[in-house]
């Protein structure tokens, strides 16, 4: 337009370099946010819609430096392109997706012949949205089993399990009006002992429940002591107490890198186990799997055989439409790594952690609680001599710089105990790592300078919750 010209009517104006942030054009600009607690009044074109989302999820941590979470936060782009061709599939819809149907009843028996059941053709289980479910479903049928050979009218179920378990079991318990009892931590024992939590059943105990991989600091609980002390147990009293193991991180490590370790359906007193296919299983979240060793350790009424679209279909999840993406990522998971794969990725993932735990107590700032040499998780607190800063100092200033590291208190006896955690995953590489060491070094002179802990002043706050 030449020069000397007037401006363009409105209508008529050509598109500034930024009409999205620039102008409120009919082509999708914005220049006023929506309402946030009600629905708008009028439509927007998709771009502004996916724009103004996508703004403010930016504002989230990056999760890919969440050294707090388990869950995980890569895939293959291959698994990517399959999750969104079957993220429209309802889970439940069997006949009308057989194939989906059938790549879950792979994915159970893969995971029974992985945690060497007696008969994998005879082990029965389901994909759930994550291990919180699957505990939930293992819990119901310890309840079932002990109220079938519990009649007496009054009497009150309990579960016995570490103090150390994670919040889903606290949920059951008050869901299903089970009383929890709970071996406390003593000492420097993180999680549960066999002899203490055997003391701790009766008649109306259900089952208990070992960790392998507690969430606290990556330790594996003695599922094997565990089992052995029950036994002894029902040598002198006659009580048969059966064992759930949650092994929402440990039952997709420790096939492939302690394979030695007795933990599992070898264990005649393991009745279920339950994993989380979107921690170390490596499948975006959420999916979570629970199986039980044969069709006897899952009562038959707490399966429902439901006439639906056409079929006659047996379900005995919590949920009921889910998409089939998860379930499809898992086996393109198992099928693309294999036991060589998934070996080869957990060892590297364990290498990682062992090699920064290491690092960090070398900085001579901190005392190592675990290693990462159980799951690739070590937790570590501040060394006795240190008393300008703590744990949450820590945590706070790595957050300014992109690092999602928690610090939380345990939980009675030892509430005295403040740490931080961290988790490492397939995608957190020995370049990651090595930024993360860079970030923690250069942050500990200024901690060291400090009169006293940050949180005395404005008090601590916890990024973390069990």
């Amino acid at each position: 337009m030449p020069l000397h010209e007037g401006p363009e009517k409105p209508d008529e104006r050509p598109l500034s370099v930024n009409p999205f942030y620039g102008e409120a054009n009919p082509v999708g600009g914005m220049t006023q946010a929506p309402p946030k607690h009600r629905l708008p009044d009028t439509p927007l074109p998709p771009m502004t819609a996916y724009q103004l989302v996508h703004d403010e999820l930016m504002l989230d941590g990056n999760s890919r430096l969440n050294l707090a979470t388990f869950v995980t936060t890569w895939m293959e782009p291959q698994a990517g392109v399959l999750m969104a061709e079957c993220r429209d599939k309802n889970m439940i819809d069997k006949d009308e997706y057989p194939r989906t149907a059938e790549l879950e009843r792979r994915c159970v028996a893969m995971l029974a012949d992985l945690w060497n059941a007696p008969d994998p053709s005879a082990a029965v289980g389901c994909s759930t949205t994550g291990s919180s479910e699957a505990c939930m479903l293992a819990g119901m049928a310890l309840k079932r089993r002990w109220s079938k050979r519990n009649p007496a009218p009054g009497a009150r179920p309990n579960l016995v399990m570490g103090v150390n378990v994670q919040v889903c079991w606290d949920k059951f318990c008050n869901f299903w009006e089970v009383e929890p009892r709970l071996v406390p931590m003593e000492g420097e024992r993180f999680h549960l002992d066999p002899e203490a939590a055997a003391a701790l059943c009766d008649e109306n105990t259900i089952g208990v429940v070992g960790i392998l991989g507690s969430t606290f600091d990556g330790s594996y609980e003695p599922i094997a002591d565990l089992c052995a002390a029950l036994d002894a147990l029902q040598e002198r009293t006659g009580l048969d107490i059966p064992v759930h193991v949650d092994g929402a991180s440990g039952a997709m490590v420790a096939p492939f890198l302690d394979e030695d370790l007795v933990w599992d359906f070898r264990l005649a007193r393991v009745a279920s186990i339950n994993t989380s296919g979107h921690k170390y299983g490596l499948v975006y979240p959420g999916v979570g799997w629970a199986l039980w060793r044969d069709k006897e350790a899952l009562p038959e009424e707490l399966v429902f055989r439901v006439n639906y679209l056409g079929g006659d279909m047996p379900t005995f999840a919590l949920n009921f439409s889910r998409p089939g993406a998860q379930v499809v990522a898992q086996y393109y998971t198992f099928l693309r790594l294999g036991r060589e794969g998934y070996r080869a990725v957990q060892q590297t993932t364990r290498d990682v952690a062992t090699g920064i735990a290491e690092r960090v107590e070398a900085l001579g700032d901190f005392r190592l609680l675990t290693r990462g040499d159980e799951l690739p998780v070590f937790a570590f607190t501040t060394a006795p001599g240190v008393k300008s800063y703590d744990v949450f100092d820590v945590s706070r200033r790595m957050r300014e710089k992109g690092w999602l590291v928690p610090a939380y208190t345990f939980p009675p006896n030892r509430e005295d105990l403040s740490v931080l955690r961290v988790v490492c995953r397939n995608g957190f590489s020995e370049d990651l790592a090595e930024l993360f060491l860079e970030d923690l070094t250069q942050l500990l002179p200024e901690l060291r300078r400090q009169p006293h802990p940050w949180t005395r002043d404005r008090g601590a706050a916890t990024g973390f919750h069990h």
